[in-house]
């Protein structure tokens, strides 16, 4: 059984094609080619994608919780968890100055 392509086969403009089209666009005010330097400019999307690095970074780990101290932190809306790692830091901050 062959592999059937769910894509379309790309098809590359002619010569003369190419031509008519960098042509069109020359001639429309609103949608000129990129100067060399704007190019040189541009930044690939993977250099920009995703979360930008911190530098107070932290440790992904696992830890149950009772029912209610979910329930409470989650019924405080958007960004509970940061919340309760607040909560936490304040904690650990006086315990650690009485050691």
């Amino acid at each position: 059984m062959s592999k059937v392509s769910k894509r379309p086969a790309i098809v590359m403009p002619t010569t003369a094609e190419d031509k008519a089209i960098t042509a069109a666009a020359k001639a429309d005010p609103d949608a000129q080619p990129l100067t060399p330097k704007q190019l040189q400019a541009m930044v690939p999307m993977k250099a920009v994608r995703g979360r930008p690095k911190s530098e107070n970074k932290k440790l992904l780990v696992s830890v149950r919780y009772s029912p209610e101290v979910v329930a409470y932190f989650k019924s405080t809306g958007e960004g509970w968890q940061s919340r309760m790692d607040g909560v936490l830091q304040q904690y650990v901050a006086r315990h650690s100055r009485r050691a």
